[in-house]
């Protein structure tokens, strides 16, 4: 079986986070976009000659698809996902697919009642610097704490008002990576800075510090306004520690015109020189990258679909993440600790 896909919304997210990672992906085919603007016409147009852009979510379906992906603005998620769900089509949710825990319940039980697979697109789990952290966490020892730092020089791309904000843009990302390698959180504390745009008061950096239900000790931090291009891992065991000061190595190749399909077999790999370092009792070691691989997401969903795999990121399961953005921001407003709302 070949999963038809279309993707809703071609603005940054869809034209580079989405569509070239269907078209890298096995068992699913991009079938359709909406979108309404001449300008992401024309983008969608020019990118996939082949594939109907359509101006409606309800055209899309009614098109025959079998999933759609959600990539437009946070402020419009809830109602596309709802009625994606209600038309009878399993879903991609773009991050953060709600904006507080009560409305990413709603979204799962809509989905658990119509029969339809609900995935949230945490691609970041895919990164190659994350999936070689991974991969030498056994060597570790006991996991007592770990720093993970994402800056970007792109002021232009931050999103303001009520839904919008860098931490639940890059804070998504970074706070599911450690519930995902750690395990769920049980108190945060935060920092949030802020900027005045023309859409309102929004935060452009923030750091929030996470103790997991295991002991971990987990700080993220991340600004977007400071002129800063960084990405720094640090994770300390009882047995070593692991750094890594890598790139954003995927999209750095989107934004340079590169395509996955163009290359799939050297696709997401760091260069040698930014390898993390692995450091136990017998000396340093550079760690080869595994490579990065958000094509693997939409696979995994793809046989999800199929009924041949489980889903790569069940929203069920991505609560957590809303979890501990609601509580940061919450922190960071009161000035405390808080506790983070069970999800289960």
């Amino acid at each position: 079986m070949t999963v038809r896909i279309g993707i809703v919304g071609y603005g940054l997210g869809g034209r580079c986070f989405h569509a070239p990672f269907v078209e890298a992906a096995e068992g699913i085919t991009l079938s359709g976009i909406v979108a309404r603007s001449p300008a992401r016409i024309a983008e969608a147009r020019a990118d996939f000659p082949g594939v109907p852009v359509f101006a409606s979510l309800g055209e899309l379906v009614d098109s025959g698809v079998d999933a759609v992906t959600i990539t437009t603005p946070p402020q419009t998620r809830r109602d596309l996902v709802l009625e994606a769900i209600a038309r009878g089509v399993h879903v991609v949710a773009d991050k953060p697919f709600a904006p507080d825990v009560a409305t990413a319940r709603e979204m799962v039980v809509a989905a658990d009642e119509a029969g339809v697979l609900l995935s949230v697109f945490h691609n970041r789990r895919y990164d190659a610097d994350i999936r070689t952290l991974r991969s030498v966490l056994p060597r570790l020892g006991d996991m007592w704490r770990v720093e993970s730092h994402f800056d970007q020089d792109g002021a232009n791309t931050l999103e303001a008002g009520p839904t919008g904000g860098l931490l639940r843009d890059i804070g998504a990302h970074v706070v599911d990576q450690v519930l995902w390698l750690f395990g769920s959180a049980e108190r945060v504390d935060a920092h949030l800075d802020y900027v005045d745009l023309p859409e309102g008061r929004t935060d452009a950096g923030f750091v929030v510090n996470i103790t997991h239900h295991n002991g971990i000790y987990s700080t993220l931090s991340s600004s977007k306004v400071n002129h800063l291009e960084a990405r720094r891992l640090r994770a300390f065991g009882s047995a070593g520690s692991y750094v890594s000061d890598g790139t954003d190595v995927q999209a750095q190749a989107l934004f340079a015109g590169k395509r996955p399909i163009d290359d799939l077999g050297g696709w997401g790999y760091e260069q040698p020189d930014r390898w993390g370092v692995l450091h136990t009792a017998e000396g340093a070691e550079p760690i080869p990258s595994l490579p990065g691989a958000y094509q693997d997401f939409y696979t995994e969903f793809a046989a999800a679909v199929a009924g041949t795999g489980a889903q790569p990121v069940p929203a069920r399961t991505a609560l957590g993440t809303i979890a501990v953005l609601a509580a940061a921001r919450e922190s960071a407003e009161t000035g405390r600790t808080v506790a983070v709302a069970p999800t289960d």
